[in-house]
């Protein structure tokens, strides 16, 4: 799923517009970059927590050549579902398929232009 399916889906939901949705969510994305980047983390209750974590400095190989090269430390995002989220994909296999079943589509199918569309 893209971000213009997101607010698409989203606009439908609440009946606003897909400009005004993509702002919010635009917004909303902002407002978690911008605390993981002040704070190094972000919890978002029954959702998960983001948090930058420093990476140590290692020595790896390049699959091609087989040569040893050092990797220099480095600040990596890291998230953690909560538990909600976490129980919610577990149980997945028993839970009715949410987005296929809302949205009337089958995985791979997409819509052009308010047509339906199977992927090649």
């Amino acid at each position: 799923m893209t971000k213009k399916e997101i607010v698409r889906d989203i606009s439908e939901q609440l009946g606003l517009t897909q400009l005004k949705t993509k702002e919010i969510v635009q917004k909303t994305f902002d407002a978690i970059l911008e605390t993981l980047l002040r704070e190094k983390r972000i919890e978002l209750r029954n959702f998960g927590v983001f948090e930058v974590k420093r990476r140590k400095p290692r020595k790896a190989r390049n699959p091609r050549t087989g040569e040893r090269v050092d990797v220099e430390a480095k600040n990596v995002v890291t998230f953690k579902p909560g538990k909600e989220m976490e129980e919610r994909v577990r149980n997945l296999d028993r839970e009715p398929q949410l987005a296929g079943a809302t949205l009337g589509a089958n995985p791979g199918d997409s819509e052009v232009n308010g047509k339906a569309r199977k992927r090649p």
